[in-house]
């Protein structure tokens, strides 16, 4: 199929760079979407692959800032994932319901 084994299972998040390079210092990444942190929010926003471009356009079409794709080992995880479908939306996301672990997120993809 092209893709390496448990690559479709991965998750993905959508981070400024400088929140992920922040992230690198405090140990753990507690962003959970633009502007709001895992306090704020409850968990943090996740997407499948097929769901990246879409989000991307729907919440960071004007971010100017440099951002980043991280790509996250749901098996690596210490925290729960739960797929919920989101106020508004018509397909259910993954939560990721606990700060991110930094060696859980196995590929750091520029987004250009």
């Amino acid at each position: 199929m092209g893709t390496e084994p448990g690559e479709d299972q991965h998750l993905f998040h959508l981070a400024l760079r400088a929140d992920w390079e922040a992230a690198l210092v405090a140990g753990d990444y507690r962003v959970s979407t633009l502007g709001r942190t895992l306090a704020q929010e409850g968990f943090l926003h996740a997407s499948y692959r097929s769901q990246v471009d879409g989000v991307r356009t729907a919440f960071y079409a004007d971010v100017t800032e440099p951002l980043v794709l991280l790509e996250i080992d749901p098996e690596l995880l210490d925290v729960p994932v739960v797929v919920e479908v989101p106020d508004g939306a018509d397909e259910a996301f993954p939560h990721l319901y606990g700060p991110l672990r930094i060696d859980a997120v196995v590929a750091v993809h520029p987004v250009g």
